[in-house]
């Protein structure tokens, strides 16, 4: 799945990226609308860890939704 997938079914991935940054309320959830860019500053911010394990982490996330 590719982010411009990602970002049209919005509405039925969050779900799934708040079971996977538990971290992540709501509302970040909401700002983030598909945009992987804020995702992965949201990730960084919230868990504490660097922008590189950030990317691998979401890398790693995306490739569980191919």
């Amino acid at each position: 799945m590719n982010w411009d997938q990602i970002k049209g079914n919005w509405k039925q991935i969050k779900g799934v990226v708040r079971q996977r940054w538990g971290q992540l309320t709501d509302d970040d959830v909401d700002v983030i609308a598909g945009k992987r860019d804020i995702l992965l500053g949201k990730i960084q911010e919230k868990h504490g860890v660097a922008r590189e394990e950030a990317e691998k982490e979401l890398k790693d996330w995306e490739d569980s939704l191919k």
